[in-house]
């Protein structure tokens, strides 16, 4: 496997963020400008609680499918059929709590009764997600960039649009969120039907069952962990301040998730590879690939948040007056999603070696991030929120690399010393166009000004030949 098969899977995701991007930023402004903070901030807390409880009914799934998968003990329809049943057997039992007891997703309160079945969309949610791993064992990555890039984003966006001038306005974010993912359900399912068929001859069996969910039990344990540390910052700033906070948080959130995204660009692509050298003992290969993933992930990353960071308070101010003050939160957000690539990438080997630890990691980092939250959400608000999740992912990226270089018996240099000499420089340009008069001409030039200096810079003096074949589209062909 080379840096190239890498590059043609990730490239595919790469392309899948920006058009998420273009999509997502629209959404921000229209929750923010037409419904406003308060119902932004209803809409994150219940989403997150949903998208949470998806994470749950996986079981570990998400990752685990292709460990499953590479190991061939049985049909791959049937793997893919026990793993669905696992999956809906317990999105079930969740979304039957969440329907019963709403007020795990509304704390405020039910505004309609009709509210409460946004829980039936945990089966749905968890179901998509296992397809979509499904079909990137197969290297059919493009399907969840139509899927979760393109179909998702572009679809919440229009609907929210169409639905403040209805009736259903009072729940259109919510309406608009379902609408979103039942279009990118479709969209998955076709492709995953063509692609795996029907599980023909397959019958359940307690005992698979059994063992698929105690071999990926730890692997969830982990995926439920790093979930929840992105989002404990807001759901306990959700039971300490008013909605109109959370929806001020929620918009700085999914601005710095965009640079996050980049990181699991990869991911669709990065885990069968992982999964295939590490079942052969191949763990030189394992680490080179983690070592080429990560500097990838790192420089492009480090681009987004320089460009976004320097702007914040313009930035923020784009959704809506009440938003500007939330700059400060969005810087500490961008840094925790820096270093929550190194942890996340570095987990990516972990989950298959290392279990037991990295799932001890982090929980550690977990109950860090609840102290500080708690101590500090009080006082300064959605920046004690950040500076609870910013803790959490430098202790995790810290220590997870640590283990990663001890387990694999060989460095995983992810970061470079080119990258600093690069960042330097374009840091400097963006911080100067602070100076200029106009905010919507500093944000410009910044935006264009900063990533061009950064990257140019890179391209001549950081990337090497390996690193380049991520821009070039003969690396694909390269790589087959």
């Amino acid at each position: 496997m080379s840096s190239a098969e890498l590059a043609s899977g990730g490239r595919q995701n790469v392309f899948g963020y920006v058009m998420r991007l273009i999509a997502r930023v629209p959404f921000l402004v229209v929750g923010g400008r037409l419904y406003g903070a308060e119902d932004l901030g209803r809409f994150a807390y219940a989403t997150m609680t949903v998208e949470f409880a998806a994470a749950l009914a996986l079981v570990g799934l998400k990752r685990g499918l292709a460990l499953a998968l590479a190991r061939a003990r049985q049909p791959e329809t049937h793997v893919l059929a026990d793993a669905a049943l696992l999956t809906v057997g317990a999105g079930g039992a969740i979304g039957a709590i969440l329907f019963l007891f709403p007020g795990l997703m509304f704390p405020s309160g039910l505004r309609f009764e009709a509210e409460r079945f946004l829980a039936l969309l945990v089966v749905l949610i968890a179901i998509l997600d296992l397809l979509l791993s499904g079909l990137a064992f197969h290297r059919r990555i493009g399907v969840q960039v139509m899927s979760r890039s393109l179909v998702e984003p572009w679809a919440i966006s229009i609907a929210a649009i169409a639905l403040y001038y209805t009736p259903l306005q009072p729940v259109g974010l919510l309406c608009a969120y379902a609408l979103a993912l039942v279009a990118a359900s479709v969209v998955a399912w076709i492709p995953a039907v063509r692609e795996f068929g029907l599980p023909r001859g397959w019958r359940p069996s307690g005992r698979r069952l059994s063992a698929m969910l105690k071999e990926n039990l730890p692997v969830a344990g982990a995926d439920v962990i790093d979930w929840t540390t992105r989002r404990l910052d807001l759901f306990i700033l959700g039971r300490l301040a008013a909605p109109e906070v959370v929806g001020i948080y929620y918009v700085a959130q999914q601005v710095a998730s965009l640079a996050g995204r980049l990181r699991t660009s990869f991911d669709p692509i990065l885990a069968p590879l992982l999964s295939q050298a590490l079942a052969r003992g191949a763990r030189a290969e394992a680490a080179a690939h983690l070592a080429q993933v990560g500097f990838w992930v790192i420089t492009f990353q480090l681009c987004v948040v320089m460009m976004i960071g320097v702007a914040a308070e313009g930035t923020m101010g784009l959704f809506g007056p009440a938003f500007a003050g939330g700059g400060v939160v969005l810087v500490l957000l961008l840094l925790a999603e820096l270093a929550a690539s190194q942890a996340s990438i570095a987990e990516s080997a972990l989950i298959y070696t290392r279990r037991i630890v990295n799932l001890a990691v982090s929980l550690v980092a977990l109950g860090v991030e609840a102290v500080v939250a708690v101590w500090l959400s009080p006082v300064w608000g959605g920046a004690g929120a950040a500076t609870g999740l910013l803790a959490a992912m430098v202790l995790m990226a810290v220590t997870k690399q640590v283990l990663l270089v001890r387990t694999l018996g060989t460095d995983v240099p992810m970061w470079r010393l080119s990258i600093l000499v690069c960042a330097v420089p374009a840091f400097a340009y963006g911080w100067a166009t602070r100076s200029l008069p106009s905010e919507a001409f500093h944000m410009f030039a910044t935006g264009f000004g900063l990533p061009l200096i950064f990257l140019g810079l890179m391209w001549r003096f950081g990337f090497s030949d390996a690193d380049r074949v991520l821009l070039r589209r003969q690396g694909r062909e390269r790589g087959r």
